[in-house]
């Protein structure tokens, strides 16, 4: 394995671009341009809309390409792209011809990383699981380095990281696209359809998924979920060692729940860990992710921590966070739920009436199996957003709709439909904030769309 001083080597006296200006990518601009290396930035933002970056990162000798043409001049000898920008676009296929290599600061990383990699995946959980992973392995005295699709872009902490540390990583279907080396331990929550507005088919969806085992060597090990019938077929295909979790099946070999209880079962027979009911966080979807979790760390933490893990652990950010109670009312915000397999975990999580605020973003992926759900358990739905007309007609055309059960408010937007949750909230009441969509046509993200629920729900 190569060193980062050794790869920065390779990169002297070659011309480098950075794909994207956000986030993942401008702490490996300043790491290139520390190293002496001639980068180009290029974003199709204008320089007027990233402002001081756009300043600081010329005057720190960077070279900047913006606006709507901004990918023209792509014939630099590397290039690395944003993992929100598909590899095989028209920019990047010419530049290819002309002998450029394109890459990414997650493909980087995976080749001078000197610890080991743990990393998660799937459609939904992926980062919760991600977080328990590394709340466990903190929890019993490692360094670990938290990145990839959550937390901060770890390349530029590479030369800092010791061969005992861990690093845990949450990867996406994009920035698995391209990666040709997996992790030491992967983990696939579960798989159903996502992202099908930016992939070209589910097909495409599911290969970029199997990345994160596809590399591995007979020493690592992939763990799937039992229950889901994508990710059990997946685990035919690993290379290395598997491992399943389960909810439903006590297994033979693998992480289950048995009769209320988290146990193991393994080439020393089968134990109980600890009981479900000391996870804090709510939902049959969490006690998986720390199905999942145990099933990734057993070899290096105590049962012990890892029930203390569970009791204390109070849950990520907007994925069924507890904003308020007012007036005998709760309101949660689930604003990661960008797909309706996300959502029917959510309001399978509470037993109490249900108020559901839903609609936004369309990412192409049907709601029938929602509507069903939601019919089941909401008693009223208030829909708002580009999918809101979409996910009404899921509603009535489930085979148990009755007219008025569950009652449909469509509001305009959504502060209008938080608005609207509020005034028809009684005492006892849930409402849940689970949108089943994708935040971007109200919203930059999902975090800032959660964030306004708060500020909405804490001005009431």
């Amino acid at each position: 394995m190569q060193t980062m001083k050794d790869y920065l080597s390779t990169l002297q006296n070659k011309r480098v671009a950075v794909v994207g200006i956000g986030i993942s990518n401008t702490p490996l601009i300043q790491l290139l341009v520390h190293a002496g290396i001639e980068v180009t930035a290029c974003d199709k933002k204008e320089k007027e809309e990233l402002g001081d970056l756009a300043l600081s990162l010329e005057a720190s000798g960077v070279h900047l390409s913006l606006g709507s043409r901004y990918l023209d001049a792509l014939d630099h000898d590397v290039i690395f792209r944003s993992p929100g920008i598909r590899p095989d676009i028209p920019a990047f296929v010419s530049a290819r011809e002309k002998g450029s290599r394109i890459t990414s600061e997650m493909e980087v990383f995976f080749e001078v990383c000197p610890c080991p990699i743990i990393a998660v995946t799937g459609s939904d959980g992926k980062t919760t699981t991600t977080t328990l992973i590394s709340e466990m392995l903190k929890n019993a005295g490692y360094t670990v380095h938290l990145g990839g699709n959550i937390g901060k872009p770890l390349l530029a902490e590479v030369e800092r990281m010791q061969k005992t540390d861990f690093a845990v990583l949450e990867l996406s279907s994009f920035q698995l696209m391209t990666l040709n080396k997996s992790p030491h331990i992967a983990v696939m929550t579960n798989l159903s359809p996502n992202h099908l507005d930016v992939h070209t088919s589910m097909d495409e969806y599911r290969e970029a998924k199997e990345a994160i085992f596809r590399f591995q060597g007979p020493d690592d090990m992939a763990i799937f979920n039992r229950d889901n019938e994508e990710t059990l077929t997946l685990s035919q295909k690993a290379p290395g060692k598997t491992i399943l979790f389960s909810r439903t099946t006590p297994l033979e070999h693998g992480v289950f729940l048995k009769d209320g209880a988290i146990c193991v079962a393994d080439e020393h027979g089968e134990r109980v860990m600890f009981d479900r009911s000391a996870i804090l966080i709510p939902g049959e979807h969490n006690v998986e992710n720390y199905l999942a979790a145990i099933a990734a760390v057993r070899d290096y933490v105590s049962e012990e921590v890892m029930e203390q893990t569970a009791r204390t652990f109070p849950g990520v950010a907007h994925r069924i966070e507890l904003v308020r109670t007012l007036q005998g009312v709760r309101y949660y915000n689930d604003s990661i739920a960008s797909s309706p397999t996300r959502t029917i975990a959510g309001l399978r999580s509470f037993s109490e009436p249900l108020i559901l605020i839903a609609g936004g973003y369309d990412k192409k992926i049907p709601f029938d199996e929602l509507g069903e759900e939601i019919c089941h358990r909401v008693k009223t739905v208030v829909l708002n957003g580009l999918t809101s007309q979409k996910i009404k007609e899921s509603i009535q055309s489930a085979p148990t709709y009755q007219e008025g059960k569950p009652q449909i408010i469509m509001a305009t937007d959504f502060k209008s439909a938080v608005q609207k949750a509020h005034a028809v909230s009684q005492e006892g009441d849930i409402v849940l904030m689970s949108p089943a969509c994708a935040s971007f046509d109200q919203f930059p993200n999902f975090a800032v769309r959660g964030n306004t629920f708060k500020e909405i729900i804490c001005a009431l």
